[in-house]
């Protein structure tokens, strides 16, 4: 996924040479997700999540195979790419929520901090080599990229399969729109959880700075496909290093000045990305960023699942989803769209100023959560 994600963005701006088209892959992907990922965290909910799973790889087995026969043509046409988005949009609707709330299920509760350290370590060792693979690839030529996936993506199938265990609720969920809609009044009901996944969802929004990479790489830091990768790459690396550290090492105490800490070192390090001429600079302060983001992911992803009763795992996985495909994509739009009115680093540095506002406002909107001080204990 990560290697289709940096080859896209390279392809699109190969192609256009318009930042406007690096937000139009983000919107391509956000919308599909934003209509279809409650109604993938009630599958998650009702159906064997094995199944659900299987359903988002074979989208994902489409749109790789579907992307390496574009690479192969003379001349791809771009729209034919947003529409591969939508689809990869669709398919993260069905995995994200299934994935997300299989961990409850594989260990106990009492080992649950660590495994979701150890879970997002996983996660972000694929966000290094993916985008540094990915542009070492893409240099070969894009089909290169397309073809490595497509074998990651049959081999995720089949280890999917042999998943063993009750990976389903025993008492599932009624279909109706009440259950659909359970996950967001669950979240809106606990102001500790949903002052968590917001202040990500408006950080993220406005600090995202990953849609101009390639802007960066090419035409600010002078660097080419395997650049690109390294830049992709670096702020996966600081958190991967984060992760493995905490779970070393457990947030226990002083979790939510810890939370407020964390997204405000991200919105310095976006500043000081865009004001940067430098690549060894630039690949240092994404790695801060990593390292920085790494903390309010592992905060909020203990927090929303050990709060969530076993019933609604999916549908509230699907609203954190939600909320972080938002500030993921919406903010790859965002970022597309500033950067084509104000230019590229000026749009950085506005978005990480936007950051730092936004850990002002929620710290005063939300006190129970920058007051909380022990992850593991039951917060209402």
């Amino acid at each position: 996924m990560m290697m289709i994600g940096v080859a896209v963005g390279w392809q699109v701006y190969d192609l256009t040479r318009d930042p406007m088209a690096l937000g139009l892959v983000g919107l391509a992907q956000f919308l599909p997700s934003l209509i279809l990922t409650l109604p993938g965290g009630l599958a998650a909910d009702r159906f064997d999540r094995r199944h659900v799973l299987l359903f988002g790889f074979s989208l994902m087995l489409i749109v790789a195979g579907s992307l390496l026969y574009l690479s192969l043509l003379a001349a791809p046409q771009v729209s034919w790419i947003y529409a591969t988005s939508v689809l990869i949009g669709i398919g993260r609707s069905a995995l994200s929520p299934a994935s997300q709330s299989l961990l409850p299920f594989l260990v106990p509760k009492a080992d649950f901090p660590r495994a979701v350290a150890w879970n997002s370590s996983g996660f972000e060792i694929a966000m290094i080599t993916g985008p540094a693979t990915g542009g070492f690839l893409y240099a070969v030529g894009p089909a290169y990229v397309y073809g490595t996936a497509l074998s990651c993506l049959l081999v995720s199938t089949f280890l999917i399969l042999g998943l063993r265990g009750p990976l389903r609720v025993a008492n599932p969920s009624a279909v109706n729109v009440a259950a659909l809609f359970a996950g967001v009044r669950f979240v809106f009901s606990k102001p500790i959880i949903l002052g968590a996944v917001s202040l990500d969802l408006f950080a993220v929004l406005f600090g995202g700075a990953t849609a101009l990479l390639p802007i960066f790489a090419a035409e600010i830091l002078h660097t080419g496909p395997w650049g690109l990768g390294l830049l992709r790459s670096a702020p996966a690396v600081g958190a991967a290093a984060m992760a493995i550290w905490i779970a070393h090492h457990p947030i226990r105490n002083g979790a939510g000045k810890k939370l407020f800490l964390g997204v405000a070192v991200f919105g310095l390090a976006t500043i000081v990305f865009g004001l940067s001429r430098s690549f060894a600079l630039s690949l240092v302060t994404l790695v801060i960023l990593g390292a920085a983001d790494m903390i309010s992911v592992v905060i909020r992803q203990t927090l929303v699942q050990i709060n969530t009763p076993d019933e609604m795992r999916g549908r509230v996985s699907a609203v954190n989803m939600l909320f972080i495909g938002a500030s993921n994509e919406l903010g790859e739009f965002e970022s597309g769209t500033t950067a084509a009115w104000w230019g590229v680093e000026r749009a950085v540095v506005i978005g990480g100023l936007g950051t730092l506002a936004v850990v002002g406002a929620w710290s005063w909107r939300f006190p129970s959560l920058r007051k909380m001080d022990n992850l593991e204990h039951n917060h209402h």
